[in-house]
């Protein structure tokens, strides 16, 4: 988990299934998450980035076997993350190489249309030698408070995951933001303010927090 390895970012969530609760947990998850699982770059493609989920101690495997999935009441996982990219420079670099060859076997610069293909051929060339940029995100669900946690510092990486997660499973996750803990606790949102320990100072009899010169 990240927390082992110093990281303490995460968003909560509550898990609500929109179906009926499978009769096999366990089997359940294990077909929705391979059923997503990660697939690596097609270097053919025109793909520059995969997504999908592995397991948590290997992001290699989409197996998801029972004994590497459940951890007591946890259901650990992982969201996997590549990019594949070709530097700019290295493509100006090997187009310049491949003009000064051209113009000395033929006694002429390329034509626009000969240019262009070069350009498909050295791309694809530079992404066969390219390494993936890779980033893998935690998942855990706690099976017995339906608490789900996503390790991801991005906002926009945490909503990616949820949508795969909705998707995969069949869910409906909403986030433990303290104004929705507070509408599920009954709590008028107008209560929820700043406390003197969160700010440390006394906070007036109105409840505003009063004007302090510098």
């Amino acid at each position: 988990m990240p927390v082992l390895r110093g990281a303490v970012t995460f968003s909560r969530f509550r898990v609500e299934p929109t179906k009926e609760a499978p009769s096999d947990i366990k089997r359940w998850l294990q077909r929705g998450l391979k059923a997503h699982a990660f697939e690596p770059i097609d270097r053919k493609s025109e793909d520059d980035r995969a997504a999908g989920f592995v397991e948590l101690e290997n992001a290699d495997a989409v197996d998801f076997a029972v004994s590497r999935l459940f951890y007591g009441e946890y259901a650990l996982f992982s969201f996997r993350i590549d990019t594949l990219k070709v530097p700019a420079p290295a493509m100006k670099q090997e187009l310049a190489k491949w003009t000064t060859q051209f113009e000395a076997e033929n006694d002429r610069p390329p034509s626009r249309g000969e240019k262009t293909q070069a350009k498909g051929q050295i791309k694809q060339m530079l992404r066969n030698r390219a390494t993936p940029r890779t980033s893998v995100l935690d998942v855990s669900w706690n099976q017995t408070t339906q608490q789900m946690q996503i390790w991801a510092a991005s906002r926009k990486v945490v909503e990616e995951i949820v949508i795969a997660l909705e998707n995969a499973l069949g869910l409906k996750l909403v986030g433990l933001t303290p104004a929705a803990i507070a509408q599920m606790s009954g709590i008028d949102e107008g209560a929820l303010g700043p406390t003197a320990e969160l700010i440390g100072m006394d906070l007036p009899a109105t409840g505003e927090v009063a004007h302090v010169e510098a």
